[in-house]
């Protein structure tokens, strides 16, 4: 393989194997897709239509992001193990919120919330671990930034989204209710 193909956009490329260029091609495609439906799926209303279909459309892309990452980390298991792992956990934190929903579990929304966000950040911290060091201003960090940023700043997030739920939905006095009292 020449110097220009072992390079590709300022990533490197850690193998010149045609199989491995091929899956690694549609790795990427899925992990836009997955970055793509999933800030759709956070950011619409949560009721039918948009966020059901991207949250679908985010599981399945992720699952097919999973299995590309296997087979990636097939071929280079020594130095690819723990991107393994964190694709292995994104996926079973998706399916645990999926579950959850699905099946409509006591506390269903604590289990679907935390497990879809969990699985985005575990999936970008895998993305931040394999690529950080060929991201502007990424690259100026320390390597294990590259593993607590985006829990830094996902998990404070979660817990915020799973907040204002349960207030929103919290059982006592409707809100106006509490207002009118508040001025007697």
């Amino acid at each position: 393989m020449d110097a220009a193909l072992k390079t590709f956009g300022g990533f490197d490329l850690p193998s010149d194997s045609p199989l491995f260029i091929g899956v690694l091609v549609i790795h990427v495609l899925l992990g836009l897709a997955c970055v793509v439906f999933g800030i759709v799926a956070m950011l619409s209303a949560k009721r039918r239509g948009q966020h059901p279909t991207a949250g679908t459309l985010y599981y399945w892309s992720l699952a097919a992001l999973f299995a590309t990452a296997s087979v990636l980390a097939a071929m280079r298991w020594a130095e690819d193990y723990h991107l393994f792992i964190l694709g292995a956990l994104s996926f079973m934190a998706a399916t645990v919120g999926r579950i959850a929903r699905r099946q409509l579990w006591r506390r269903w929304v604590d289990f679907h919330v935390s497990g879809m966000g969990l699985s985005y950040i575990l999936m970008l911290t895998a993305f931040y671990v394999d690529n950080g060091k060929n991201l502007p201003l990424w690259r100026d960090l320390p390597y294990i930034a590259y593993w607590l940023l985006p829990g830094a700043v996902g998990v404070p997030l979660i817990f915020s989204a799973l907040h204002r739920w349960h207030r929103r939905f919290a059982p006592g006095p409707a809100p106006a209710a509490v207002a009118r009292n508040a001025t007697l």
